[in-house]
């Protein structure tokens, strides 16, 4: 039976993404060199940028005789999509359950602290 497709970046597809942001356009071949150790063969790059346009992360456009992809999903947003996935798949659809799991596991920097007390004053003031 073949694997569900996720709607959300795996690994390899991440780091062509991460190049798409920076870059902004680029080629299978100018992904290929940028990508950095370890190294990705220039099919399992192509492969990876088609799926991502199917998943809707890429567009592309002709760029002499190769394509140019471009990112149709800002990181922002494949950052919230990843992170509604984990608060859904793991916490019950509970945001603040991951919240105090994460400052359970790693103690925040004082700036986060003070971030941290500002929303929690404006959530009580909301009440």
């Amino acid at each position: 039976m073949p694997r569900k497709k996720s709607s959300t970046l795996t690994e390899a597809e991440l780091r062509v993404m991460e190049v798409l942001w920076r870059k902004r356009r680029a080629t299978v071949a100018e992904v290929t060199a940028d990508l950095g150790p370890p190294p990705l063969a220039y099919n399992s790059v192509l492969t990876t940028m088609r799926i991502l346009e199917q998943k809707g992360y890429t567009g592309h456009e002709e760029a002499g005789r190769a394509y140019a992809y471009h990112p149709l999903v800002e990181r922002d947003a494949a950052a919230g999509s990843a992170v509604g996935q984990v608060v859904s798949k793991f916490f019950g659809n509970n945001a603040g359950a991951l919240a105090l799991r994460l400052i359970e596991n790693e103690r925040p920097s004082d700036e986060e602290l003070a971030r941290l007390r500002s929303l929690i004053e404006h959530y009580e003031e909301e009440r």
